[in-house]
C-alpha cells in the first residue's frame, strides 16, 4: 500500500472515531451505527481486520508452555534466545 494511500484510511479512521465520539455524546443511534459501519471499514481497509493474511498452517502455539512444544528442547538447551 503507497504511504499516501495508507495516511488516507487513517485519516478516514480517525475521523470515523471522532464520529462515533459524537454519536455517543448526542445519543444518534443511527449516526453511531454509520459511524462504527465507517470504523470497521477502514480497519479492514487497513489489514487491522479481516481475514488473516498471515496463515502459513503452522500451529498457533501462543499460549501453551514451552515444554508442551518443539522448542522445548531449544529451551532447555539455553540456546540463544535473541
Amino acid at each position: 500500500m503507497a504511504p499516501d494511500e495508507r495516511q488516507a484510511l487513517v485519516d478516514a479512521l480517525m475521523q470515523a472515531r471522532r464520529a462515533v465520539r459524537t454519536g455517543m455524546m448526542r445519543k444518534d443511534d443511527a449516526g453511531l451505527i454509520r459511524a462504527r459501519a465507517q470504523v470497521q471499514a477502514a480497519k479492514v481497509a487497513l489489514g487491522e481486520r479481516g481475514p488473516v493474511w498471515w496463515d502459513d498452517g503452522a500451529p498457533d502455539l501462543n499460549r501453551h508452555m514451552v515444554c508442551n512444544t518443539g522448542y522445548a528442547e531449544w529451551y532447555v538447551n539455553g540456546e540463544d534466545r535473541t
